[in-house]
């Protein structure tokens, strides 16, 4: 583009230095003499087109401004469009009286003309070689940079997309040559690195099953021990203490089953089986989970429930074994009823009148309450996150799970969990779907 701008310029320049008025001096004074000899020759024509005799084109006029005699028929036929054309006016004299004049055609404007078309061809014939030289640059930058890029693009979506088998085209001639080994390098390392995590996730489950089976057979005896303790206990409340261990034992092993199916970075995999529970196996849960014996006050409503068992063992269990870690006082659990409508109709079905059939589920609403002083507000709902506990967890053990599982099996049952602070401690609320 420099060098083609740089041609222009010299030659419009060059050009416009070639644009000279005419000069025909010597030969136009020859011809005015010869036109005083031949004047009574001359003015007889009237307005004659005659073939050009000389070096230049000219028109000749006599004082009344007719014209005598011209060479070409597109010159300026009179004084004032002469003039405006810068033709050359030479008088004609006989016997010391002017009698007519010679117009000469001054030729500068034609050359300049000349030069402006010659200009347009050359400013053409550059846009026509710049758009050649543009179109090879566009393909020779497609061939070394867009289409290679594109490549690379398709290459890192297909891995995006988890294809980690199909290897990237090898190609050094172009700019990005050198980058097209490091990505299928980096390819195979990911390759590796998902084989690798697959195997250790193997690995993972493998240890959980074995666990699994190993602790399986102390458990195992611990109900085998609780039987034959069963037979030689003396008082009720040795009975109810063996029975106690008893019931845990049967948790601990449905719950080492479970481990066959989930842990606890596939929660969403706990399978929840909802069937009729009565009431008063809460109050049979809440004295298992109670063996330190700090539950108060137990206050459970009778009714027949939705729930699993086991998952609501679990819950109870989870968040009795919290109070007593966290907060380590006596425990009051208390129970009511409670309603709740829900719309029975989406969206899309309302009513024409605007409003939805309502379904009433009624609830039992079972609350945990201890005297340790709660959390601060803020944490309410951070302690029932994944992997969050609150700030008065500090210095004790706990992974953060308790709640989050316990809300998640909730849920599943068709019910949920919340926590609030109560006058003297933290209050967890259980929603049960009454049957």
């Amino acid at each position: 583009m420099v060098v083609t701008g740089i041609a222009v310029s010299l030659y419009i320049l060059k050009e416009g230095n070639n644009v000279r008025i005419p000069e025909h001096t010597t030969e136009i004074n020859r011809h005015l003499l010869r036109l005083q000899e031949t004047w009574d020759e001359v003015k007889v024509h009237d307005n004659d087109w005659i073939d050009k005799d000389k070096t230049y084109d000219y028109v000749i006029i006599d004082t009344d401004g007719r014209v005598i005699v011209y060479t070409r028929r597109d010159m300026a036929k009179s004084l004032a469009s002469a003039t405006s054309n810068f033709d050359i006016i030479r008088d004609i004299e006989v016997d010391g009286k002017v009698v007519g004049r010679l117009i000469v055609d001054n030729s500068m404007i034609e050359q300049m003309e000349d030069n402006n078309l010659r200009l347009v061809i050359v400013i053409a014939l550059m846009i026509i070689v710049l758009m050649i030289i543009f179109t090879i640059y566009y393909f020779y930058l497609y061939r070394r940079m867009v289409k290679p890029f594109d490549k690379l693009n398709n290459f890192a979506e297909r891995v995006a997309g988890g294809d980690l088998d199909t290897p990237l085209e090898m190609d050094r001639d172009h700019i990005f040559g050198g980058f097209t080994e490091a990505f299928d390098i980096m390819r195979e390392e990911l390759k590796n690195s998902r084989e690798r995590e697959e195997a250790a996730l193997r690995s993972r489950k493998e240890l959980v099953a074995e666990l699994s089976h190993d602790i399986k057979t102390p458990v195992a005896s611990i109900k085998a021990m609780a039987e034959v303790m069963s037979l030689t206990a003396k008082t009720d409340a040795e009975r109810e203490t063996i029975a106690a261990i008893d019931g845990k034992a049967d948790q601990i092993d449905r719950l080492i089953s479970n481990l066959f199916h989930a842990t606890l970075e596939e929660l969403e995999q706990l399978e929840v089986k909802v069937e009729e529970v009565d009431s008063t196996d809460l109050v049979r849960m809440v004295k298992e989970a109670d063996h330190l014996k700090k539950v108060r006050t137990l206050d459970i409503k009778d009714a027949v429930l939705l729930g699993d068992k086991m998952r609501l063992n679990q819950v109870i269990s989870n968040i009795i074994y919290n109070s007593y870690k966290y907060a380590d006082t006596e425990i009051m659990v208390s129970s009511y009823f409670a309603k709740q409508e829900f719309d029975s109709l989406d969206d899309s079905a309302a009513k024409d009148d605007g409003s939805n059939d309502k379904r009433t589920e009624n609830y039992l609403i079972v609350e945990i309450s201890d005297k340790g002083g709660g959390v601060p507000d803020d944490e309410i709902d951070v302690i029932m996150k994944k992997f969050h506990r609150g700030s008065n967890a500090a210095g004790k053990d706990g992974s953060g799970l308790g709640l989050y599982i316990s809300n998640y099996l909730m849920e599943k049952m068709g019910g949920g969990l919340s926590c609030r602070n109560g006058e003297e401690g933290l209050i967890v609320t259980l929603r049960i779907k009454v049957a």
